[in-house]
């Protein structure tokens, strides 16, 4: 059996998990924290991958990640290359794809800490940086740790988006979810039985560790 899409789609997960949950602690705390205005609009744009099919997602960022777009025309000016149909580009778009899936249970883990603890290293004399980094993350590290497993989790099963703007370039973009849907299409049954069940166990042990997580 190939296992490279299998590979593939883990790399691609472990990659935008790790660089997801650096952009998306900063940015749950900015939206803990008091009301201002156009607050509620902001935080439904960060929400709003939720609410749109993965399709819809990536016809967009194909327009965006592409030559004629800001960030596909600033990354070649930078880099000399595109980021459309690149492992690189992929990695971008399950990035915007996932971001609601790292902030929101970020968000929610920092919302269950006692306001008193904050208040307690300001007065001891700590600024918002080292009260954040001393005493937010490491009681939030439950809240932090799911927010990884579903980020992991979704972008390994992301097929809408990577097609879109990655398309099914072998040991490139063609992660597990192409490959099985290219199987099906090519009557390959077993070899999309094959790949299809190695989800099952993954997604299924990450979900036990999530709900043991969440409880404590």
């Amino acid at each position: 059996m190939d296992l490279l899409p299998l590979y593939l789609s883990a790399k691609l997960a472990a990659i935008a998990t790790v660089i997801l949950i650096g952009l998306a602690a900063p940015l749950a705390w900015w939206l803990t924290n008091g009301a201002w205005p156009g607050k509620s609009f902001v935080e439904a744009l960060f929400n709003l991958p939720i609410a749109l099919p993965p399709t819809v997602i990536g016809f967009y960022l194909l327009f965006v990640l592409g030559p004629r777009g800001s960030v596909g025309r600033a990354w070649e000016t930078l880099f000399g290359g595109p980021l459309l149909f690149t492992f690189t580009g992929i990695v971008v778009a399950s990035i915007f794809y996932s971001l609601p899936f790292a902030v929101q249970p970020i968000k929610a883990s920092f919302e269950k800490i006692d306001p008193r603890l904050k208040e307690s290293a300001y007065v001891l004399g700590l600024s918002p940086a080292a009260t954040f980094f001393r005493v937010i993350i490491p009681n939030s590290l439950n809240g932090i740790a799911a927010a990884a497993i579903l980020v992991f989790l979704h972008t390994m099963g992301a097929f809408g988006v990577v097609l879109m703007v990655g398309g099914s370039i072998a040991g490139e973009t063609r992660v597990a979810s192409i490959a099985i849907y290219e199987a099906v299409e090519s009557m390959q049954y077993e070899k999309a039985w094959t790949l299809s069940l190695a989800f099952i166990p993954i997604g299924y042990g990450f979900l036990l560790l999530v709900n043991r997580l969440t409880r404590k």
